[in-house]
């Protein structure tokens, strides 16, 4: 089975991948763009990449229900396990483990983690996902511009996920330059529209990343799928 690629709104992914469900930054319950619910989500992991409200969202209610592995830092890990989530991995920046569904590795973003109690949530992060099948995904998150990428784009990257949407994160001129310093085969962009603060014209933008890289953008309508060129 190829591996495919749901995007649920906001920054929150849906991947599939040899009949295993991974689910990205669950913020659904409060979340104008969210194509479906926490009660009718699937998953078998949820990664979450930092401890601000807009990510962690509803991955202790949808972990309750799925009985699904919660994957993130260290210090989001113990907090998750006083939530009341049995089943929590916790790793650290450049750190990587095997998952069955592939190899997971954190890397560096610029951004915050606060949780949503105001308890420290370490240092937030971005996910270099290997599939089994050899399908590599680089999901961003929220984070700033930074050189290091073009060293995750050496990693041979089939997808990335990028935030375009400013103010919080890159914004679409930065954005561009993260795709030109990744070389993703494909690019969708993430966390925009969500609110007004961060809206962002992505057919603009992926036109921009079309004349400018050799990268296919792709810009999905919250619930579309597409099937990973790996």
């Amino acid at each position: 089975m190829a591996t495919r690629l749901c995007w649920l709104g906001h920054a929150c992914l849906l991947l599939e991948s040899d009949g295993k469900h991974v689910l990205i930054d669950p913020f659904l319950t409060g979340n104008p763009a969210a194509a479906t619910t926490a009660d009718k989500v699937q998953a078998d992991f949820i990664l979450v990449s930092h401890g601000h409200g807009d990510h962690v969202g509803d991955t202790v209610a949808i972990a309750q229900r799925t009985g699904a592995t919660v994957v993130c830092n260290y210090e989001m890990s113990g907090w998750f396990e006083k939530q009341g989530v049995k089943k929590v991995h916790g790793q650290q920046h450049g750190g990587g483990h095997h998952f069955p569904f592939g190899y997971v590795k954190l890397t560096l973003a610029f951004h915050g983690s606060m949780l949503p109690d105001g308890s420290y949530g370490g240092n937030p992060a971005g996910f270099l996902i290997t599939f089994k099948d050899g399908t590599r995904i680089y999901d961003a998150a929220d984070t700033g511009l930074f050189g290091d990428m073009q060293l995750i784009g050496a990693e041979g990257i089939d997808l990335a996920t990028l935030p375009i949407g400013d103010n919080y994160t890159m914004g679409p001129d930065d954005a561009l330059r993260a795709v030109k310093l990744i070389g993703p085969r494909q690019v969708v962009p993430i966390h925009y529209n969500t609110w007004e603060l961060i809206a962002q014209d992505a057919a603009v933008w992926a036109e921009r990343v079309r004349k400018e890289t050799q990268s296919e953008a792709i810009v999905l309508k919250p619930g579309e799928w597409i099937t990973i060129k790996a």
